[in-house]
């Protein structure tokens, strides 16, 4: 039931017209949308929580994905750290694990390429309405956090990312200045289809798709999906972190669970 529900949502114009005229940051602005989305979020996270909390997003065919994935967000991140990576071809980035764990890491391109690789063709969600199938391949984050061990008190992962959308922090939305971050519970990050993208459609991710390193969690919206993941912390509670809401966008209105 929930997954009719949040997907009609958005394919069956209840939400998707709107959306693809207002864009993300309207998309707050509208009481009766947010009113709309709230009541998917609640039938979401019951079902998938207490019925569905192990199952698989629905994979696809090499011959369903789409020809054309649209970059969205930030295509090119312009931090400085970011910028020198790229131009070295991240031979030397390291994705950093930390916060509640027992044995801090820090992970180079290949070491995350040494892991066991899952290969999944997935359907992509934005909540603005548009959809599209790519194949994304990457170690299980399960399999990370399972090696660097949790300490007792951990309850979420925080992905950290490179993207800055600037601006200023009094106009909200797009213009809110701060660095992306994303997060999710443990039961997600678990999820055998939580991978760390290393590769889209069989090629290494170029960087207006998140190079890197992506999140893929099937089963969650698209600005779940954070791009150019810097850092993985480990926390017991988000509360804190930039305006308590567990994400950008939750920060500015938008649920934090955001399942499909």
């Amino acid at each position: 039931m929930s997954l009719l529900t949040r997907r009609g949502l958005l394919t069956t114009g209840a939400l998707g017209g709107g959306l693809l005229l207002a864009g993300c940051d309207k998309l707050t602005q509208s009481d009766g949308i947010m009113k709309s989305v709230q009541s998917a979020e609640n039938l979401t996270y019951r079902w998938q929580r207490l019925i569905g909390r192990d199952a698989l997003a629905q994979e696809f065919t090499k011959a369903d994905i789409s020809p054309v994935f649209k970059p969205n967000g930030t295509t090119d991140p312009q931090d400085d750290d970011y910028q020198r990576h790229a131009a070295q071809g991240f031979v030397n980035w390291k994705l950093k694990i930390d916060g509640l764990v027992e044995r801090p890491s820090e992970l180079s391109l290949s070491d995350l390429h040494r892991l066991a690789q899952r290969d999944q063709i997935t359907r992509h969600d934005c909540v603005e309405g548009w959809s599209a199938i790519g194949e994304w391949a990457g170690p299980q984050l399960g399999t990370i956090l399972k090696t660097v061990g949790l300490k007792p008190n951990a309850r979420y992962v925080v992905f950290h990312c490179a993207d800055n959308y600037g601006g200023e922090i009094s106009k909200g939305g797009a213009q809110s200045s701060g660095l992306y971050y994303e997060s999710i519970d443990l039961v997600d990050a678990f999820h055998p289809q939580t991978i760390l993208a290393l590769s889209m459609n069989g090629a290494p991710l170029d960087v207006a798709h998140g190079a890197p390193c992506r999140m893929r969690i099937e089963r969650q919206l698209g600005y779940k999906q954070a791009k150019y993941v810097m850092r993985c912390e480990v926390v017991d509670s988000f509360a804190k972190m930039e305006l308590g809401q567990g994400g950008y966008w939750e920060d500015r209105g938008y649920e934090w669970y955001a399942g499909i």
